[in-house]
């Protein structure tokens, strides 16, 4: 079985790639290493059939070329991050977009069935209690550029499903919920790493807004598994599917954990959203996921908790050879 993985140099791509090159795939990987690294790779290169392509998602002819003649696909390629959407806001909608359209044009076209990995952003301001596939979206204004990411991967999600409907060819949407694990770096806005990296340097953990805002993490090897089985199973065609986690935390509380568990002398401080992002940034206040969907499609059931996702990034930053992430 060949796969290809679009943007598997990064976080959750390259876990992907470990697994399925466990499972026996043929991992063809499509990344312009824009916030991906070779090093994440060093587990799956070497393994009969894999293949690194730099390049990007926006040339049209390089994706139809690498997904002919695969069997499936996972397009995980995207501008992320909070910091990288809000300085390059057109950059990123280029890539969520047309990046999209590009794989998904390419997978109808020569039936291949495909996974569109998309995120709990699309939510937006709803702050429900358990959000639900099918609950409502609600955004800022949209000329806040933190709504952006979101408005593009509702457009994916719309593309992905139209072309799964009318051609026929398998597809699966993917919402992400704040995945946390190795490999993830905190350089671009995510939180979990970037207070991580400062306990670990006793630095101040910086906490932006009032830190009451509520977040539900989840462990990538706690999802990473599901992606494939979701693809496999019919059920799941042209659906979106919530992955995350299951314990709730304020980003204090969050804060006060990483502290504890990392023995860090760090103090906790408190920054405006203004200071930390610019002029008009917005967040929501609460993030929540049901995963009721996936649990009925494929049996998931998230096993780690928000203590076993911290401390698989602190001994990830204590194993030999790693690199320690600026705070």
């Amino acid at each position: 079985m060949k796969a290809v993985v679009t943007g598997g140099a990064g976080f959750i791509g390259s876990h992907l790639c470990d697994h399925l090159v466990a499972l026996g795939y043929q991992v063809t990987v499509l990344d312009d290493l824009s916030t991906g690294s070779l090093e994440n790779l060093v587990h799956a290169q070497g393994a009969p059939g894999f293949r690194f392509v730099e390049g990007d998602v926006l040339d049209r002819g390089l994706v139809d070329s690498l997904i002919k003649g695969s069997d499936v696909v996972f397009h995980l390629a995207a501008a992320v991050g909070v910091y990288n959407i809000v300085d390059n806001p057109l950059r990123s909608l280029r890539v969520n977009l047309h990046g999209t359209e590009n794989v998904v044009e390419a997978a109808a076209a020569h039936r291949v069935p495909y996974m569109i990995a998309s995120t709990s952003e699309v939510y937006g301001k709803n702050d429900a209690n358990g959000l639900k596939e099918s609950d409502d979206r609600i955004y800022g204004p949209a000329t806040t550029s933190r709504w952006s990411y979101a408005a593009a991967k509702g457009l994916d999600e719309l593309v992905a499903y139209v072309h799964g409907v009318e051609s026929g060819v398998p597809c699966v949407i993917t919402r992400f919920f704040n995945i946390v694990g190795p490999r993830q770096t905190g350089r671009y806005g995510m939180v979990v790493p970037r207070f991580v990296d400062q306990a670990m340097a006793d630095e101040p953990i910086t906490v932006y807004g009032t830190g009451t805002q509520r977040r539900c993490f989840g462990s990538v090897f706690d999802v990473v598994p599901a992606l494939l089985p979701l693809l496999e199973t019919s059920e799941a065609y042209n659906q979106a599917v919530n992955l995350g986690g299951h314990e709730e935390v304020s980003i204090k509380g969050l804060a006060d954990r990483v502290v504890e568990l990392t023995g860090s002398r760090s103090p906790i401080t408190f920054i405006d959203y203004e200071e930390a992002y610019g002029e008009g940034y917005e967040d929501m206040q609460r993030r929540y996921p049901d995963t009721s969907l996936a649990a009925q499609l494929i049996g998931y059931r998230p096993e780690r908790d928000l203590n076993d996702i911290i401390r698989s990034l602190v001994e990830h930053r204590h194993a030999p050879g790693s690199v320690p992430e600026p705070a």
